[in-house]
């Protein structure tokens, strides 16, 4: 564990940001990390039944060194019905941010939750862990998984009938049906065809994704599984968008030892106060508890 000696004489002002800069610096990153995520384990919710907890990966730019070292990339788990930070993990070279997930997937409590990850994480072993801890996974597949890709496109879709397990909603589509033998994946049980449609100034892009899921059908019916799906862009929505836009992640230049993971996580801490509080837009959280910061404080011990 890194060490940092402090001290500073009681002046009943507030410690100088230099202070708390070579505070976070010393610390054992992974410690608030830890200690955040167990409080915030004990709040978290449910999406059409069952704890969806969402897995992302973010770099932060502001803190690569001169010279143009990698930024440190953080991978984070969200509780996708509160918005509360379950886990964070730092990846390293050697595994990227795969390895950082499945390091970080190995001390969450993912027993009876659904396990969401986007086309980087549609591993062999990625599933076959959350599937040893007890949980269910949604992996969503691209072009980056060529082989299982062209074996979904290739699936008897204009068959399948807009029956209950068909859903049109919010401009997604999605079509459901059980795996086919031949195609190899552990625990893979259902596969979905999911279309997004948006219009951007006049111009409609259609994107067509396929996904791998662990739970049959009785556990995720189309508009369950549609649910869960849409509550993982709440990691990058309203986590790693608000830490970059409202917050100034990439702009922050604080660099040494482990102060740029610690900063990410109270970001991401106050980012779930704020959440729990009833704010949705966070900035507007701000500035109103600029001078109330105890009413927010106050939820940790609620």
């Amino acid at each position: 564990m890194h060490t940092c000696s402090l001290s500073w004489a009681w002046t009943g002002r507030p410690a100088e940001e230099s202070t708390f800069r070579r505070l976070f610096a010393g610390l054992d990153a992974g410690r608030p990390d830890q200690i955040l995520g167990l409080w915030a384990t004990t709040r978290a919710g449910t999406v059409q039944g069952r704890r969806v907890i969402a897995v992302d990966g973010k770099s932060v730019r502001g803190a690569r060194e001169p010279g143009g070292r990698v930024a440190p990339h953080l991978v984070a788990a969200l509780d996708a019905a509160t918005g509360l930070v379950l886990g964070q993990e730092q990846a390293h070279s050697q595994g990227g941010e795969t390895g950082a997930a499945c390091d970080l997937l190995a001390v969450l409590d993912v027993s009876g939750a659904v396990v969401t990850m986007d086309a980087l994480h549609a591993q062999h072993t990625t599933a076959e862990q959350v599937l040893e801890q007890g949980g269910d996974y949604v992996l969503t597949i691209k072009a980056n998984q060529p082989t299982l890709f062209g074996q979904l496109k290739k699936l008897p879709w204009k068959d399948v009938a807009a029956t209950r397990r068909t859903e049109r909603s919010h401009g997604r589509r999605i079509k459901v049906v059980d795996v086919p033998g031949w195609i190899e994946f552990p625990g893979a049980a259902q596969v979905a065809q999911l279309r997004r449609t948006t219009t951007r100034n006049g111009k409609k892009t259609v994107e067509v994704v396929y996904l791998l899921t662990s739970a049959d059908a009785r556990a995720a019916r189309p508009q369950v599984l549609a649910a869960w799906v849409q509550s993982h862009g709440h990691i990058e929505n309203r986590l790693h968008w608000v830490r970059d836009v409202t917050f100034g992640e990439d702009a922050c230049r604080i660099r040494r030892g482990a102060a740029p993971r610690v900063m990410a996580s109270l970001r991401g801490l106050v980012i779930g106060l704020l959440r729990l509080a009833g704010w949705d837009n966070i900035a507007a959280g701000l500035r109103h508890h600029a001078r109330r910061d105890h009413q927010v404080i106050g939820l940790l011990d609620g």
